[in-house]
Formats: C-alpha cells, sequence, structure tokens
C-alpha cells in the first residue's frame, strides 16, 4: 500500500482550460455553448430545480487522465480491481482540514462566477468568501459522513477532497450522517432533495456524484493508514459502523447519472492541484458494476 500523507502543494484557484470542440459523452456530441441533456433532463428543467446557468448548461464530460494512470487495473474485475485501485489511488497527498477551504473553492469554483461556489445539494452558485458554519455560509459536508467509521477530521479520509464538498450549513445539518437512499420528505433549502428518518437523497443532478464518492471512499480507505475500513453495503441506518448504503441504490445512482464536466474537472483538479490522485469512478463508471454488481 502506497500512502504519502503530506501537506499539498499549489493550493490555488481552478482554472477553468477552454473546452475542446467537440466532447464526447455518452456517445453524443456536444459543440461549446451547447446545452447537453444529461440523464434525461435538460437545462430549463435543471435550472427549475435550483441549479445555475452554468451547471445546467454544461457540456459533456471531458477528463483529462494520465497516461498510463489506470494500466495494471485493465482487465481485473471484483476484488482483484478493489486491491489495485486501492494500491494506485492510495499513493497520495493529502490536506489539512483547514487547507480543505482553499481545496473546495478551487474544486467546486463556479465556472460562470470565479468568486463563487457551487453547493452539491442545492445547486446554488454561493460567493466563497460566504464560508463558515453561520446560517448563509457553506461548510465542508463529508459525503462519506465522518461518524460512519468515526475518522473525524484529522488528516485522512476525513480531509480526503474526493468526497468533500460544500452545502449549505442548515441543508448540511438536515443530511447530518444518515446514508443515502430514495424517499421522505422534500428537504427546506434545497428542492429536489428529500430525507426520511434515516436516509437523504440528493437531487437527480448529483446522484451519480455522491454514488461515485461514496465507492471512492470504499475503495480508497480499506483499513490501513490507522483508519478503519469504509464499505458500502445494502441498508440505511448504519449509526458508527464504518459502513454506508444503500449499495443497490447508489449502483443505480451511478448507471442513470452520467459524469458532468463538472464532475470531471473537479477530478482533474483534486489530482493536479492537490491530492495527485483520482477517483477511478469518475473516469470509469463501469467499475463501480464490475467491483460490487
Amino acid at each position: 500500500m502506497r500512502t504519502r500523507l503530506g501537506r499539498a502543494q499549489g493550493i490555488g484557484p481552478a482554472l477553468w482550460g477552454g473546452l475542446s470542440a467537440l466532447a464526447v459523452g455518452a456517445g453524443v456530441l456536444v459543440a461549446p455553448g451547447a446545452v447537453a441533456q444529461v440523464a434525461g433532463y435538460d437545462a430549463g428543467q435543471v435550472a427549475g430545480q435550483g441549479a445555475t446557468t452554468a451547471e445546467a448548461a454544461r457540456p459533456a464530460a471531458v477528463a483529462d487522465v494520465p497516461a498510463g494512470y489506470y494500466d495494471s487495473a485493465e482487465g481485473l474485475t471484483g476484488d482483484a480491481l478493489k486491491a489495485e485501485l486501492n494500491d494506485i489511488i492510495s499513493d497520495a497527498d493529502a490536506l489539512s482540514y483547514s487547507e480543505v477551504w482553499d481545496g473546495l473553492m478551487a474544486t467546486d469554483e463556479d465556472p460562470a462566477d470565479p468568486d463563487n461556489v457551487i453547493l452539491l445539494y442545492s445547486g446554488e452558485s454561493r460567493a466563497k468568501n460566504l464560508n463558515g458554519g453561520d446560517v448563509g455560509d457553506w461548510n465542508r459536508e463529508h459525503v462519506w459522513a465522518k461518524s460512519h467509521g468515526d475518522f473525524g477530521t484529522s488528516t485522512g479520509p476525513g480531509t480526503d477532497l474526493h468526497h468533500l464538498r460544500p452545502t449549505d450549513v442548515q441543508v448540511n445539518s438536515i443530511r447530518g450522517n444518515k446514508d443515502f437512499d430514495e424517499g421522505g420528505s422534500e428537504v427546506s433549502g434545497a428542492p429536489g432533495n428529500f430525507t426520511d428518518a434515516d436516509s437523504f437523497e440528493p437531487r437527480d443532478e448529483v446522484k451519480g456524484d455522491v454514488a461515485r464518492m461514496i465507492l471512492y471512499m470504499a475503495v480508497r480507505w480499506e483499513g490501513e493508514d490507522s483508519f478503519a475500513d469504509l464499505e458500502p453495503n445494502d441498508s440505511v441506518n448504519n449509526g458508527s459502523a464504518p459502513y454506508h448504503g444503500r449499495l443497490s441504490t447508489l449502483l443505480a445512482w451511478n448507471a442513470a447519472d452520467p459524469v458532468s464536466d463538472f464532475e470531471a474537472h473537479r477530478n482533474d483538479v483534486i489530482y493536479e492541484q492537490f491530492q495527485h490522485n483520482r477517483n477511478p469512478f469518475v473516469d470509469h463508471p463501469e467499475w463501480a458494476d464490475a467491483i460490487w454488481g
């Protein structure tokens, strides 16, 4: 197992590079500036659910995967694939919890407004300087709830940018440490999200993002580095156990919500500027079923 836990270098604002003339995603060619249909919704539907225009009009995903990065994983399935991916992505740097603020301001920057970040659950664009713990602020959401494995915010899984996202303080509190599943009542302040006593359902536009973040954590944190072995299961109400669910729902979300350009760009920024590792399920969503399907 290769691990480098240390201070990340090069922290600074994310720069959206120019998009290629044609992007290829889900078998569709999308020209720059065109509005892409993603997982059955269009820009009007997304904007109507609180997403920014920039997010709604995002083109098909184009990831900048380094040559040879996944060569040793090609052709593997099941536990062998999971173990090899762990070996690849564990070769990483790490941030302190205070450095996560700078990381999120880069990874989740609004491409239409560099002074803002996009909030995960609401899709709202909010000023970067409104970060903190007060009403109206955004804070650091652990998509894999940190109580699920009791890893806290010390350098390690609690500071891994691949599952940390900006969210509204109050919406973050409503989500709490609930597992992910479908159903419940609509969340106040985040239309399109639903919750009940033991689960949280994110809006359609980020269901796949959530699934791929949970599955990344299950591969990256396998019980080494003095942290718990994080694993997905097909349950909710997991409490403090190092499990997160519901796996069958997460696999369905991964299939239904393809990787967006925002998500692919985020993966590139984490690799290039911060941790120097990647989320393999953003680069290869099909590997989720190859391991757990």
